[in-house]
């Protein structure tokens, strides 16, 4: 009876101690600087109303995104979440397609993932193939509690890096009813692999020595080295999709000075993650509509067409766009299949 009495006790004063601790909203948000001029790398459309808005994913992380919205639009809207590419803001390629895409009635979300741009999340510029398909996801749970969006019809688009997350993002949420692609890249392999499949098992030892010196070295210093973004300046030697890369975030045409590919980039330990976690295993498993964009001429191609191998189903279509590169599809109006993306979404968004 003593033993029992002593548990009791025990039980209550931990009862207590726990009453006391402050309850966790999944609506309470950290507070975030967000620019409130118009700084994209676009121009800005007469035919979308545009705002600023945050959300928060399940890691207790706040979001910043632009929400696009066509103008004297009626009713519940279908909805599409954009993001990318790997290492850019909002104000770059995801706001290009997601004000595109209100301009054809759809509201739309372009948001900075996890870590940088406007969003929150410490350490910054760091990478997590878990927390970016997540980011995904909590871009969702907004969606669907919008007043002026259809529940029933939420798509996403990922562009470069981020469509590998959208991928991984539609096979674990089937509130995700359309996914489209565009110049896609699987981080899990490109990071394990090296580019082309060109790295053996003894090379990725080498590089996992390197990264996890880099770790300690981290540690000591107290702060998280980064990359150093998008090669600059130029070298002789340099391949021509890093030149493509250079021309668009180093350039005027798409730098920005939130934007890591543009300045000091991500965390170098970034890639240990990636690394160890296939990102794409069960995208075998997606059930609904999935659209893969790529150019013809993009050293990236390959991600896609393998990729889209493993799909299942008769709701999956590849589409190549003769003569394009990788970076053609961030911004080059004419090579962006705007009118296919919106005839893919409008009737699998039904």
């Amino acid at each position: 009876m003593k033993l029992q009495a002593a548990a009791i006790l025990t039980f209550l004063a931990f009862a207590s101690v726990m009453a006391q601790e402050p309850t966790i909203k999944s609506t309470d948000m950290e507070p975030l600087e967000l620019t409130q001029e118009w700084d994209k790398t676009f121009p800005q459309s007469d035919r979308a109303e545009h705002t600023k808005i945050t959300f928060r994913n399940r890691y207790g992380i706040t979001l910043a995104a632009d929400l696009y919205k066509p103008k004297n639009a009626q009713g519940r809207l279908a909805a599409v979440a954009v993001s990318g590419p790997y290492g850019a803001v909002k104000e770059q390629v995801s706001g290009r397609y997601a004000q595109t895409l209100a301009e054809r009635g759809f509201l739309t979300i372009a948001f900075d993932p996890s870590f940088y741009g406007e969003s929150g999340g410490t350490p910054r510029y760091l990478t997590s193939p878990e927390i970016s398909t997540e980011d995904f996801s909590a871009a969702v749970d907004y969606l669907m509690t919008r007043e002026d969006v259809d529940p029933q019809r939420i798509g996403i688009l990922g562009i470069c890096g981020w469509g590998g997350f959208a991928l991984n993002a539609a096979a674990n949420d089937p509130r995700i009813k359309a996914t489209v692609t565009s110049t896609m890249y699987d981080m899990s392999r490109v990071n394990a692999n090296g580019y082309f499949d060109a790295m053996s098992a003894d090379d990725r030892y080498a590089l996992r020595e390197q990264l996890n010196e880099q770790r300690t070295a981290d540690y000591r210093n107290g702060s998280y080295e980064r990359n150093g973004g998008v090669v600059d300046p130029l070298p002789a030697d340099a391949p021509q999709f890093v030149r493509e890369y250079h021309d668009y975030y180093k350039t005027a045409r798409g730098y920005h000075r939130r934007s890591p590919n543009s300045n000091e980039g991500i965390t170098k330990t970034s890639s240990l993650s990636f690394i160890n976690m296939p990102l794409l295993t069960y995208i075998g498993e997606i059930r609904s509509a999935v659209l893969m964009i790529h150019g013809e001429k993009a050293h990236s191609r390959y991600f896609s067409e393998d990729a889209y191998k493993r799909l299942t189903g008769d709701n999956k279509e590849l589409l190549i766009v003769p003569g394009a590169n990788h970076v053609d599809l961030y911004d080059n109006l004419d090579a962006i299949p705007f009118d296919k993306i919106d005839v893919f979404f409008k009737n699998a968004l039904k």
